[in-house]
C-alpha cells in the first residue's frame, strides 16, 4: 500500500540541504584537521564559526528555541548552530556517542521542525567516524 502522506518519512533531504550538510562536514573536517581530538566542545564550537564566516557558511550559534507542551511554554532549549535556517548542527567532544545523543537531536528536530541535523563529536581520531546524520521524518 503506497504511503498516504506528503512525503514518505524515509525521504532524503533535497540537493540543497543535502550541500549544505556537505559544506559543514567540509568546515568540520578542517577544524579538526587543525586542532586534534582533546579539546572542549567550546573551542570546537568557536573554531567551527570561524571556518562558517570563512566560507561564506550562513550560521547562528546558541539559538535559543521555545520549547511547548500541549501549545503552552514551558521553556526554552538552546541549540548549539543552526546552518543556513535549515540544519541543525549538534557539537559533542565526549568519548563516544550514545544513542541519547541522537534521539536528542531528534527532539531539536521535531521542536524546529526542521528535516536534516547533523550530531559531530569532535573527541574522535577520525572525525567522519564521529558524525551521525539524523533526518526528521515529519
Amino acid at each position: 500500500m503506497p504511503y498516504a502522506g506528503e512525503d514518505p518519512p524515509w525521504v532524503e533531504p533535497d540537493a540543497e540541504l543535502d550541500a549544505l550538510a556537505h559544506a559543514v562536514i567540509g568546515a568540520a573536517i578542517e577544524v579538526h584537521k587543525r586542532l586534534g581530538p582533546g579539546l572542549d566542545e567550546h573551542l570546537y564550537e568557536s573554531g567551527l564559526c570561524v571556518e562558517f564566516r570563512l566560507r561564506g557558511i550562513e550560521f547562528a550559534r546558541q539559538v535559543i528555541v521555545p520549547v511547548l507542551y500541549k501549545g503552552e511554554l514551558i521553556g526554552d532549549r538552546r541549540i548549539d548552530l543552526i546552518v543556513g535556517g535549515r540544519l541543525i548542527v549538534e557539537l559533542k567532544a565526549v568519548e563516544a556517542l550514545t544513542p541519547l545523543h541522537k534521539a536528542q537531536l531528534h527532539t531539536y528536530l521535531r521542536i524546529m521542525k526542521l528535516k536534516l541535523g547533523l550530531l559531530i563529536n569532535f573527541n574522535s581520531i577520525i572525525l567522519k567516524d564521529g558524525i551521525k546524520r539524523v533526518i526528521n521524518p515529519c
